[in-house]
């Protein structure tokens, strides 16, 4: 299931991931490097919903590419922004788009629970309810899907892993 994060929830129920870092539940299998095929500021996450990739650029024209659930062709959008937060374990509570498609979800299912949709991390994005997120075991066969609301779902593994080489102000640009 796809999520958006709701305001109050960032600033009250997530736990800031400070510095440390945090440390990869389990193998990654969805990552690899490869050669870019556009041009981008290193640093910068770009992702492309028709590939279903996420793509962090590095130096010298590569990037690690990680695959991703991205939103439904319905809710699939494009743009511009940044990464305002960076959530360990974050609680998460239902946008009403969600609620809608899921009346019987609860107000807010806290972080680390097996149906927490956010899974092991998020990164939230700037101008909207939406995040780059882990996911839950049962939705892990999602991940390389359009199958959100809107957020990008990763292996939990893979968000652990981008989360510790980004930070707050990261661009991200999101392409069809």
């Amino acid at each position: 299931m796809g999520s958006r994060l709701t305001r109050p929830l960032v600033a009250a129920a997530f736990v800031a991931c400070v510095g440390a870092g945090i440390s990869a539940p389990e193998r990654a299998e969805a990552r690899e490097i490869v050669r870019l095929n556009f041009q981008a500021e290193p640093g910068t996450i770009v992702i492309r919903n028709s590939e279903r990739r996420l793509y962090l650029v590095k130096e010298n024209g590569v990037a690690i590419r990680y695959r991703v659930a991205v939103g439904r062709s319905s809710e699939q959008w494009e743009g511009r922004t940044v990464v305002n937060g960076r959530h360990v374990r974050p609680a998460w509570s239902p946008p009403a788009v969600v609620r809608r498609a899921n009346p019987n979800l609860p107000d807010v299912i806290p972080g680390g629970a097996p149906n927490n949709p956010m899974g092991e991390g998020a990164l939230t994005l700037a101008g909207g309810e939406y995040a780059i997120h882990g996911t839950t075991a049962g939705m892990r066969r999602s991940v390389g899907t359009a199958a959100s609301f809107g957020c990008f779902r990763m292996l939990n593994e893979d968000v652990v892993d981008l989360m510790n080489r980004v930070g707050v102000g990261t661009t991200v640009i999101v392409k069809r």
